[in-house]
Formats: structure tokens, sequence, C-alpha cells
């Protein structure tokens, strides 16, 4: 293998030839379903606009050499980028690819054969007729199947998803049916990959909710069962996906203050049983109760960062976070307090609103604390430039 780094550096072209595709394939040991998956893209794939094929790939197994190997029987290019951090997952890994794209139309696909190759030309040619900007392969149409998932517990966890994240974001996958789909086509030029930041594997939903194509069509597709190899879905990718949707879910400052607020209200469970645990163990109520507090406070700071502010937990260390987080919590019990005299003896207001009062204000001043002192990017973080990861190639 070649480090392209060094050997063959593609200048960026001004305008990428109509119709031309880059196909971005994910891998994580697929080694037993590359041979047969370059077969059927070569009987697949036109001879006419450009193709390249790009394997991005996070494998333990020797999948890159058997696609260094397979390469040169193939009509068209054929890529390897092996990822030694395997950062976002699958969806990481796509990203990754459509950074180095160059071409007029991204198409993502498995690597298992479960989405069928002779479909890539007929998701292409959906878009330039229709002039969709994304193009889904749905299993949810008339002619489509999700025959390939495995047994009634898959289905019903993918018929889940697809519910959830469309009554969530119901404007955002309008006209998608299957945002659970991991097989589309999409305009390089309205895909911004800096702006991505993908958790796990369900890349189609990430790139429909921050890009907002403004055409969407769809054809729909046979989900196959796997060629080789097993299903790598679990409950640990499961967990990110909810972690996933509550970061797109949150991704506006509006969207942060009420769910910072939510997670606040929940705060109060776990400080009231400690209350109770520490006042029946007999400890006098008033050291109880600022250790009760303190577990309201981990609470929430466990919630915040799994669910607010996940893509910005590298700026900082976990315990540095955690100790600005607490001490802004405590701080607001110590503001709350002079606010309320504040407000009844200077403004004349019952203590009941003037309470309300104190608590909404420190509210907005704690998710503005939050947001700007335990979670805002240190200028060395935001200036820091990114290194590439190198990748290798055989054509």
């Amino acid at each position: 293998m070649t480090d392209l780094a060094t050997s063959h550096v593609r200048q960026p072209a001004e305008e990428p030839a109509r119709g031309s595709v880059t196909l971005i394939i994910p891998t994580f040991n697929e080694a037993a379903n590359i041979g047969e998956l370059l077969s059927r893209l070569a009987d697949s794939l036109p001879a006419g606009p450009p193709c390249e094929v790009l394997f991005v790939d996070d494998s333990t197994d020797d999948t890159p050499a058997v696609i260094e190997k397979a390469a040169p029987a193939c009509p068209f290019p054929v890529a390897v980028l092996h990822r030694e951090t395997a950062r976002g997952g699958l969806g990481g890994a796509v990203v990754e690819g459509i950074a180095r794209a160059e071409t007029d139309w991204i198409v993502v696909m498995d690597a298992d054969l479960q989405h069928p190759p002779h479909l890539v030309p007929e998701l292409v040619g959906e878009g330039e007729r229709t002039g969709a900007e994304l193009v889904v392969a749905s299993r949810y149409l008339p002619g489509g199947s999700r025959a390939g998932l495995a047994g009634s517990y898959r289905v019903a966890v993918s018929r889940g998803a697809t519910w959830l994240a469309k009554g969530l974001f119901p404007r955002a996958l309008r006209g998608i049916s299957d945002p659970m789909s991991g097989f589309f086509a999409m305009r390089r030029r309205v895909v911004a990959a800096d702006a991505l930041k993908p958790l796990g594997y369900k890349i189609l939903l990430e790139l429909a909710v921050r890009s907002r194509p403004a055409k969407v069509a769809e054809v729909p597709f046979v989900f196959q069962d796997r060629h080789a190899g097993a299903s790598k879905s679990s409950a640990r990718e499961g967990v990110r996906f909810l972690a996933h949707l509550a970061a797109l879910r949150s991704a506006t400052p509006l969207a942060r203050m009420i769910g910072f607020g939510l997670i606040g209200l929940s705060g109060f469970v776990p400080n009231l049983l400690a209350l109770w645990l520490l006042t029946h163990a007999g400890l006098h109520y008033l050291p109880a109760e600022i250790a009760a507090n303190q577990a309201g406070v981990l609470w929430n700071f466990l919630l915040i960062e799994l669910l607010l502010f996940r893509d910005r937990r590298r700026h900082r260390h976990w315990a540095d976070r955690l100790g600005r987080f607490a001490l802004l919590a405590n701080a607001d019990l110590l503001l709350r307090i002079p606010l309320i005299a504040l407000f009844v003896d200077r403004f004349a207001m019952a203590v009941l609103p003037a309470t309300a009062l104190a608590l909404v204000t420190t509210f907005v001043l704690r998710f503005a604390a939050t947001e700007a002192l335990v979670y805002l990017p240190r200028r060395s973080s935001r200036t820091a430039g990114t290194s590439r990861t190198p990748y290798t190639t055989r054509s």
C-alpha cells in the first residue's frame, strides 16, 4: 500500500462532472464481504459519469488488505482510508469520506450486501431526474421490504426508532419514510462536512437534520440478508442513537435551555431521595439538605453531559467540568435568597411571586454561565488545527 498523502495528492476540481459519484462504504471487519461487493458493483455501476469507491475502514481484521488485493480488478478507482481511531463510529467514518469527496454525488451504503449494489445508479438517476438533493432508499415504500432484519425484535426496534425520529423532527424529515436507512445519495454541494457531528450509525438522520436538503426523493428497496459476518447492532448502539437524537434536538440555544430546565426538574428526584435517606439515617436536616443537593447536582451534571453538551466534553477534563458545574449550581442557592429579599423589600412583591421570579432569573443565569464557563471551548481548542488521517489507495 502507498500513502496517498505523499504519492498522489488530488487537486480539488473546480466543477465536478455532472452525475459523478463517490461511493462511500464504511467498514468494520467486513473482509468476507469485500470480494462479492466489488464484483456486484462492477456489474452495476455505469461506464458513463466518473465513479470512485472509497472504503472508510475501522477494522481490526485484514479488511484493508483484502480491499487492496481486489482493487486492481475493478473498472473504477478504489481507495481505502483506514482510521486508527474510530471517532464518531460509522457516522464519523462517513463524514471523513464526505470531506474527501469531490464529485457531484455522494452515495453511502453498507459493505454487507444488505444494500443491493444495483440500486446505486437508480438513486443517482432519480436525483438527476427529479432535481432532488437527497435520494433515500426506503424499505417502507410500495415495493420495498425490511426482510433482511433478523427477528421481530430488530423489526420492532427499527420501527420504534423511525417513529421517534419522525416525531422529534417532523419538518426536517418530511418526505423521508425511512430516516433509519443507511443507503442514500446526496449532492455533495449541500453537505458541509465540518458542520456534521455524528454519533453512531444513523448518519442519514444527521445529514437530513443538519443539512436540510431542499428537495427529497425516495426509491423502494428490499433490505437483504447479510452476505457474511455478524450484525454490528447492539444495545450500546441503541443508547448512542438516543443520545444522538437528544444532541440533534438540543442543537439550538432555546432547545438547550428547555432541556436544561427539564433536566433540572428531574434533579429533584435524586435530591429528595438522598434527603430522605440521610435524615432517616439520623443526620441533622441542615447538613442533610446540603449533601442531598449535591446528589441532584451530580444527577443533573451526568444528564447534561450525555444529552446536551456531549460534543463539547473534550474541551475540558471531566473533573474540571464537574467542579465548575457544582460551583455554579451551589452558587445558585446563594444568589437566590438575596434576590428574593431584593424583590420583596425593594419592589414590594409578595413572597411567592418573588421566589418564582428569582428561580427564573437564576435559572437563566445558571444556563448561560454553564454554557460559557463549563462547555465553551478554550481559545486554543477553537483555533487549533485538525490533522487529517492518511489513507491508502489502489486503483
